[in-house]
């Protein structure tokens, strides 16, 4: 089952509409009974079908997750578009934890706690109260690509009573790795699983390497039971990230 709707997030936008996404197995059809864990996600336009994606590719989740009978929500909301039209940096700012700026970019705002703000003490528990869920911090997941993957860390270290498991794909850890690497080494967390991974062709710069090797190297230290994976010819791209969804999959799932 697939539903979309409208919501806003005025503390963001306004009364700008957006749309949200969430996807139920048909499991939940045929046994009432039944309840699931979720996985909340960003850029949610991205996710199911290529007409909708910000730039005509989609991660194929619906059919994935349809052919595989994977026994998981996916919930999500679409992101905030056009960063060079919005003042606030759009979804850049929407999904930074922290101010930063950049040559390509300029000054760009963190808002990505009222960004998390929302997912926590709004759009979980509607999803909670509207659909099947399991919704115990060991049943609650969050994922996301690029500035998406820098938040689903931020998530994992701020709001670990919330998320236990995430899915990191090639992670936007180069414009702030400071403030990162200072929110992992001060973060309070539990048992945490971590899925993160990058494309072998958007590791061509020092900087992003050193960024990706010593994040990883700080969340081991830190207790976070990491699955990293550097992906052979893998490129910052949803056909990428398409390509890596049975591998993060599988991780989030692995020993629940």
């Amino acid at each position: 089952m697939y539903e979309e709707w409208e919501v806003t997030i005025p503390s963001l936008t306004g009364d700008e509409m957006r749309r949200a996404f969430v996807f139920v197995p048909e499991e939940a059809q045929q046994n009432p009974e039944a309840r699931f864990p979720v996985l909340y996600m960003f850029d949610g336009q991205n996710l199911f079908f290529d007409e909708q994606a910000s730039f005509g590719k989609s991660w194929g989740l619906l059919d994935y997750l349809t052919e595989h009978n994977v026994p998981l929500i996916i919930a999500a909301t679409e992101c905030s578009h056009h960063a060079e039209e919005d003042p606030c940096g759009g979804r850049l700012s929407e999904y930074s934890p922290f101010s930063f700026s950049d040559e390509s970019w300029g000054s760009i705002e963190g808002r990505g706690e009222i960004t998390m703000d929302y997912y926590v003490r709004e759009f979980k528990p509607f999803i909670d109260a509207h659909f099947p869920t399991m919704p115990e911090r060991r049943y609650t997941f969050i994922g996301g690509s690029s500035m998406g993957g820098l938040m689903t860390i931020y998530a994992l270290m701020k709001y670990n009573d919330v998320f236990s498991r995430g899915a990191a794909l090639s992670p936007s850890l180069e414009f702030s790795f400071e403030d990162i690497m200072d929110m992992i080494e001060c973060a309070k967390i539990g048992r945490t699983h971590l899925y993160m991974d990058n494309g072998s062709k958007e590791m061509l710069s020092v900087k992003r390497k050193r960024a990706y090797a010593e994040v990883a190297a700080a969340l081991i230290k830190k207790g976070v039971y990491l699955e990293s994976r550097i992906i052979p010819g893998g490129t910052h791209s949803e056909e990428s990230w398409q390509n890596q969804v049975p591998f993060f999959i599988e991780a989030l799932f692995y020993h629940l």
